[in-house]
C-alpha cells in the first residue's frame, strides 16, 4: 500500500502561527500581539504576508488538489472516493470574530471564550447549510471489514494507546496517516518547521515559550496580579494563566466523565446519554468561568498586565532572535520556498 497520512504541513503551520502569536490577548495599551517580533519577523513564511482574499483563494486552490490527489490514491487501492471540498472546510480568519477579552461586555458574555466562545456561535451561523458526504452512501454500501479497510486506507491506522502522550496527543507523521496524508504532502510537500534541519531551532524557540514566564520581570509582574486576585475574592492563582487553565481544566474533566478515557465505545444516540456541552455541569461552569474571568480582567486592567506582559514577551523575542540570527534566516528561507 502507497504510504500515507491525513492533517499534515497545514497543521504544523497553523501551530507554529499561533505559537509565534504568543499567549497575549488581541491589544493593550499600544502594543499588540501583531507586534511579536518573531511573529512579523517570519509571518510572511506561512503566506501571512497575504490578504484575506488572498488566502482564502490559496486554502480553496489547496484542498481542491488535495482531494483530487485522494481521489487517486484511494482508486490505486481498490476504493471509490469523490473529492470532498466540503468537508475540508474554508480558511477561517480572526477577523470574521470579536475576540475581545480586554472589553467588559465581552467579558460578561464569554468570560475567557471557553465554555461559550464567539468561534463556535460564529460556527454555528456558518452551518445553516446541511453538511452531505458525497461518500458516504458508498461507505454505507461496504461490509464492516470493509469499511475499517476503507478509513485505515483514507486516514491511516489509530495509533496504539502506548504511542499516546499523556494529554492523548501523538506525533504526527505523513507516511502513518493514509491517502489523507500522501495527499497533503504530495500538494503541499515537506514542512520545513519539521525538517531535522532545524531540530536545534524548534526546541530553542519551545524552550522560550515555556521559560518566559520564569523570568523574574513576568514572577513580578504575575505577583502584582495574584495579590489583587487575593483581594478580589479569587484566591490560590500564582500566575494569570493559572485562572484560565482552571476553567479548561474543568471543561475537559466534564467530557471526559461523559464520554470514558476511550477504552469503551459511549452510545451518544441512547436516552440517558447527556451532551456535555449542554449539560447542567457545563452551565454552571459557564456561570463560574464569567465570575472569575471578570475578577481577572479587573486586576490585569489595575497591573496594566497586557501592555507588560507584552513588554517582557517583546523584549525576550529580541534577543532570541539576535541569538538565532542565521537559524531564523535559514528557516524563513526555506519556508518561503516550499509555499
Amino acid at each position: 500500500m502507497r504510504t500515507t497520512g491525513p492533517l499534515a504541513a497545514g497543521i504544523a503551520a497553523t501551530a507554529l502561527a499561533l505559537t509565534l502569536a504568543g499567549c497575549a490577548g488581541p491589544s493593550a495599551d499600544a502594543l499588540s500581539y501583531e507586534d511579536s517580533p518573531l511573529g512579523q519577523y517570519l509571518s510572511s513564511a506561512y503566506g501571512g504576508d497575504l490578504s484575506e482574499e488572498e488566502q482564502q483563494k490559496k486554502w480553496e486552490e489547496q484542498q481542491r488538489a488535495q482531494e483530487e490527489l485522494m481521489a487517486e490514491c484511494m482508486a490505486e487501492e481498490g476504493f471509490e472516493y469523490k473529492p470532498n471540498v466540503q468537508s475540508s472546510g474554508a480558511f477561517v480568519s480572526g477577523e470574521d470574530v470579536e475576540w475581545e477579552p480586554e472589553k467588559k461586555e465581552w467579558v460578561e458574555k464569554y468570560g475567557y471564550g471557553i465554555v461559550t466562545s464567539p468561534y463556535s456561535e460564529n460556527a454555528d451561523e456558518g452551518a445553516a447549510e446541511e453538511y452531505v458526504d458525497p461518500n458516504q452512501e458508498y461507505i454505507e454500501s461496504l461490509s464492516e471489514s470493509e469499511q475499517t479497510a476503507y478509513y485505515e486506507t483514507a486516514y491511516g491506522v489509530p495509533p496504539e494507546e502506548d504511542e499516546l502522550a499523556e494529554d492523548g496527543s501523538f506525533e504526527y507523521n505523513w507516511e502513518d496517516a493514509g491517502c489523507q496524508g500522501w495527499a497533503q504532502h504530495e500538494q503541499q510537500g515537506e514542512d520545513p518547521w519539521q525538517a531535522d534541519e532545524f531540530a536545534d531551532l524548534r526546541k530553542k524557540m519551545e524552550k522560550l515559550w515555556s521559560s518566559t514566564q520564569e523570568s523574574p520581570e513576568f514572577k513580578e509582574l504575575n505577583a502584582a496580579w495574584s495579590s489583587c486576585m487575593d483581594d478580589g475574592g479569587e484566591p490560590g492563582f500564582s500566575a494569570q494563566m493559572d485562572a484560565q487553565q482552571s476553567i479548561a481544566d474543568e471543561s475537559s474533566k466534564i467530557y471526559d466523565e461523559a464520554y470514558g478515557d476511550g477504552s469503551t465505545e459511549v452510545d451518544t444516540e441512547s436516552p440517558d446519554f447527556v451532551d456535555p456541552s449542554s449539560s447542567p455541569e457545563m452551565k454552571a461552569l459557564g456561570e463560574r468561568e464569567i465570575e472569575l474571568a471578570l475578577v481577572d480582567l479587573e486586576c490585569r486592567a489595575q497591573t496594566s498586565y497586557m501592555a507588560e506582559s507584552l513588554k517582557i514577551q517583546f523584549a525576550l523575542e529580541e534577543k532570541f532572535i539576535a541569538e538565532n540570527k542565521a537559524d531564523l534566516e535559514a528557516f524563513k528561507a526555506a519556508a518561503e520556498q516550499n509555499n
